[in-house]
């Protein structure tokens, strides 16, 4: 069993660009996956941004990103995150990603964090992974916590 706490980063249409340079910098390889690529139709303005995107590199790098769908403007200080027809819309810059490879493993983590925490997507399966969850602690902190699986796109 392990664990990873990962930095998540929110952009408004740049995550693409950024995994790429992060890529760069770092080596390793980027999975970037859209909307689109989820079923949006082609011909939304969201559709070719990023829903899901990570560079992992051989020397312990790893990054996620996404693209806030509906954003136009930069993300600001004010912390909101909330469900807007089934996405999650927030003017957060980052969250704080656990992976693990289990739901057993991660529920109990889950389970701790979400005492005093607004929980925002309940922890349960995902279309994207075996189970997903998401939440901002009682301190403020927005965390993302899921069961590693491989994009079969």
């Amino acid at each position: 069993m392990s664990l990873n706490a990962v930095a998540h980063l929110n952009f408004t249409g740049q995550a693409r660009e950024a995994l790429e340079f992060y890529r760069s910098v770092f080596g390793g390889r980027a999975t970037i996956v859209t909307y689109g690529d989820f079923g949006m139709p082609a011909g939304l303005p969201d559709a070719g941004k990023v829903v899901f995107g990570q560079v992992t590199a051989d020397n312990g790098f790893s990054v996620m990103a996404y693209d806030v769908p509906g954003a136009d403007a930069p993300a600001t200080a004010a912390p909101s995150t909330r469900r807007e027809h089934g996405a999650t819309i927030t003017k957060e810059p980052f969250f704080l990603s656990v992976r693990g490879q289990t739901a057993d493993e991660v529920s109990p983590v889950w389970q701790g964090l979400a005492e005093g925490a607004t929980v925002i997507e309940e922890f349960g399966p995902a279309p994207w992974a075996p189970a997903f969850g998401m939440l901002t602690d009682r301190f403020g902190v927005t965390w993302i916590l899921d069961v590693a699986a491989a994009h079969q796109g």
